[in-house]
């Protein structure tokens, strides 16, 4: 394994990846935090206004994969600059329909339909661009992106829409779409192709044995790294080589399960179980969230470190049994400063496997498949995401905090017998 360090394009177009994906989730969780005003202003009832705030996050549901098979059959600038550029023209296009509901719902889905190529694209082109001693840092830094974006716009959207408006956090959202879309043009490469060297780091079992060494080929395939063509491992679909692909899409829906019940309802667990006031509830989750950001980074560094992703993914979801254990005993109890500290704790462990899957992820699928499969990741984390929140929901309506924690604590602890013993590597 080379132990070159990245080259400075590898860091220009990771900065770029991180304030394109920032731009894309002030795009797509923007409306949430306008519900207030479309149930005040524009007299849109509470369902109106909610269906209008979920909008963004169909629209990606529906295009994930479909960007990612973009990205790895056109490149990954194409597939940005396009996506970001249609998220901008699309919520320009919303100001004409802002005072119709139906339209509004139409128009904004599509921006996230747009916007769902940064998800895929960015994540792919980070990864081809860095050695994979350095992967595991530059995918933490560039999962980084959506809780900052997520930040950025809790604090600057209540302000546009109370100056001008929606149609004001509209252009608002097409300036800075609009603007990475120009430095996506400018300054996104595609990654070089690489250099055929091995098919995998390890693999655990048959079940993840590439399939060219099961016919009796080498492990760079048929071809030589100075015939320049893809090794076999590239040329094959992962999906159907190896089961280590299935295995982390499963691992990574289950540990979402903790991440978003923790983000989605934290802030009303601190209030109503806890019994501490709103303003200090939100700073927590608040630095909670910023905790959690810059957990991921260095997840991802040590990931590099270690040379395990998976063996860090499997502590992480150990650690978050405990922790997800830890909120349902801390639930039959009014202890504030402990319940602070711990949910904290909770919420920043609930998301540092994040980067780590990522990276396996584009990893396992090789070249040819890493953003069809970035999206297919993506696509099972908003769908379990988009479960959670009434599922959870009604849990608590139904057995309690303490309860329904408890049983949030089994995704994780189901996760640790599905986690692979070892990285897969088609791309080094």
């Amino acid at each position: 394994m080379t132990t070159n360090g990245p080259s400075r394009q590898a860091w220009v177009i990771l900065v770029v990846g991180v304030l394109t994906q920032m731009a894309a989730t002030i795009a797509i969780a923007g409306p949430a935090f306008l519900i207030p005003y479309m149930h005040s202003d524009l007299g849109f009832t509470l369902t109106q206004a909610g269906t209008v705030a979920a909008a963004p996050s169909f629209g990606l549901i529906l295009t994930l994969i479909a960007w990612g098979a973009f990205a790895d059959r056109f490149g990954e600038r194409l597939a940005m600059t396009l996506g970001i550029g249609m998220t901008a023209v699309f919520s320009a296009a919303a100001v004409l329909v802002v005072d119709s509901p139906i339209w509004m719902v139409i128009v904004i889905a599509a921006s996230g339909a747009a916007a769902a190529s940064v998800n895929s694209a960015s994540g792919r082109v980070v990864m081809g661009w860095f050695p994979r001693h350095r992967r595991g840092l530059a995918m933490g830094i560039r999962q980084m992106s959506q809780p900052l974006g997520t930040s950025v716009a809790a604090v600057t959207i209540p302000g546009i829409a109370a100056a001008g408006g929606f149609p004001a956090y509209l252009w608002f959202v097409a300036a800075v779409t609009g603007v990475l879309a120009l430095i996506c043009f400018a300054l996104i490469r595609n990654p070089p192709d690489p250099t055929p060297t091995r098919a995998e780091v390890a693999y655990p079992d048959r079940d993840t044995e590439p399939e060219a060494e099961r016919h009796g080929q080498n492990e760079q395939g048929t071809a030589s790294a100075g015939e320049g063509k893809p090794s076999a491992a590239s040329a094959i679909n992962p999906y159907r080589s190896d089961s280590f692909l299935w295995r982390i899409h499963a691992v990574s829906a289950l540990l979402v399960v903790p991440q978003f019940a923790f983000s989605t309802y934290g802030l009303v667990w601190l209030i109503v179980v806890q019994g501490i006031g709103a303003g200090a509830a939100g700073a927590i989750v608040a630095i909670a969230q910023i905790i959690g950001a810059v957990g991921r980074m260095v997840v991802g560094a040590l990931s590099d470190r270690t040379g395990s992703r998976v063996g860090l993914m499997r502590i992480v979801a150990v650690a978050a049994v405990i922790f997800v254990v830890a909120i349902a005993i801390l639930s039959l109890a009014e202890l504030p400063a402990v319940a602070a500290v711990v949910f904290i704790l909770a919420s920043a462990v609930s998301v540092a496997d994040n980067g780590l899957a990522f990276a396996s992820v584009a990893e396992a699928a090789g070249p040819r498949w890493s953003g069809k499969a970035l999206g297919a990741q993506n696509t099972g984390q908003f769908v379990m995401s988009a479960l959670l929140g009434p599922g959870f929901g009604a849990l608590v309506t139904a057995f309690g905090y303490p309860l329904s924690f408890g049983l949030i604590a089994v995704a994780p602890l189901l996760s640790v017998g599905i986690i692979p013993r070892r990285d897969v590597d088609r791309i080094t």
